[in-house]
């Protein structure tokens, strides 16, 4: 097995998927590939499952597990989220690459707004995007910037721990759902009287997490969380909505005081299989914006202001992003329109002014 996951490791794999009755099976460049020729025993899958479960008291009580999330370390080689499930009455297991280098600004191409963003001495972070689209480890090259750029207390909380920062000018706790913590409403309401300047959340769905995450940002400290959406506009949409209606409008005030950023992110395949690169959208809380957010009727106004503030503020829209991927070369004409359409339309931009803009 370990054998298995350090050649798919190698060959850049982000996810391995072990199942009963199936071959071992490796997600690269975004593409689900088979890497051996065998296929696994029920016995063998529930064998790999005791292996990555650490700890005793969990590994006792397998037979009884249903869904099951945990972390899982091979010297050398790597860390891995861990998420062990029953189908068809036997186990599966799905693996997430965590990288023991934790990923910068640079690495990953994001845009340069996102370290002035991390820099924010308060205010409400969100960073978004459907399952597999590169959240954590955008959250976790923020962390890592703060982390060398500045003097201050980060906690974070997560399901499970994924990558391991060391202290560097900063001091970082990081706190594991079900192990440190009981659950991520009790771990952030412990950590805003832990004497912290940022506090980095796992995801964030529901109403209690999200009106938590709020008031950290209100009472003066810099939250940093993730939300499963796909863009800015669905995002601030799936926060309102989780709100009583008699409570949304209040709800509108609160979210655009706290408010800081929006970064929305889609992982595309580059050219000819040589990886993938994330197409990202940025929205950076304004007076402008702040105003629009107050007031339902002006929620289309938002991608006008990620769009004008390109240069002075450096955010953007995902069409603006797309426009830029394509003209560099790293992705194609048809994956920037096939991402489009995944997220609000609008035409797909190619060279500034040219006719392929047009014509796209």
């Amino acid at each position: 097995m370990e054998k298995i996951i350090k050649a798919a490791v190698e060959r850049g794999a982000s996810d391995l998927h072990i199942k009963a009755g199936d071959v071992f099976r490796a997600r690269i460049n975004g593409k689900l590939v088979p890497l051996t020729k065998q296929r696994l025993t029920p016995d063998q899958t529930r064998a790999i499952a005791l292996k990555l479960i650490s700890s005793d008291e969990d590994r006792a009580k397998i037979d009884r597990l249903r869904d099951f999330d945990c972390s899982w370390g091979m010297p050398g080689v790597g860390r891995f989220r861990v998420n062990v499930l029953r189908q068809r009455s036997s186990f599966m297991i799905v693996m997430r690459v965590i990288p023991f280098t934790v990923p910068t600004i640079e690495s990953l191409r994001l845009p340069a707004v996102l370290a002035q963003i991390a820099e924010s001495e308060r205010g409400l972070v969100l960073v978004t995007g459907v399952s597999g689209s590169g959240k954590s480890s955008t959250v976790a090259a923020m962390v890592h910037h703060i982390n060398r750029t500045q003097h201050k207390h980060v906690v974070t909380i997560e399901n499970p721990i994924e990558f391991l920062h060391r202290d560097l000018s900063c001091s970082i706790t990081q706190r594991e759902v079900g192990v440190d913590t009981e659950s991520l409403t009790v771990g952030l309401r412990a950590a805003l009287r832990q004497d912290p300047d940022v506090v980095v959340l796992g995801e964030i769905a529901d109403a209690d997490t999200i009106d938590t995450a709020i008031k950290g940002a209100e009472t003066g400290h810099l939250v940093i969380a993730t939300m499963p959406t796909p863009d800015v506009t669905a995002t601030i949409e799936r926060i309102l909505t989780t709100l009583p209606r008699d409570e949304r409008e209040i709800g509108r005030m609160r979210l655009s005081e706290a408010l800081r950023a929006i970064v929305s992110q889609q992982l595309l395949p580059q050219k000819d299989d040589q990886g993938r690169t994330a197409a990202v959208e940025v929205l950076v809380a304004t007076t402008a914006v702040r105003e629009a957010l107050k007031d339902a009727s002006r929620m289309g106004e938002l991608r006008r202001h990620m769009a004008d503030g390109r240069k002075q503020l450096g955010t953007q829209t995902f069409e603006q992003h797309l426009g830029d991927l394509v003209e560099a070369g790293l992705i194609t004409q048809e994956t920037a329109k096939a991402a489009l359409s995944l997220s609000s339309p609008g035409p797909v931009p190619g060279k500034k002014g040219s006719k392929q803009a047009a014509s796209a």
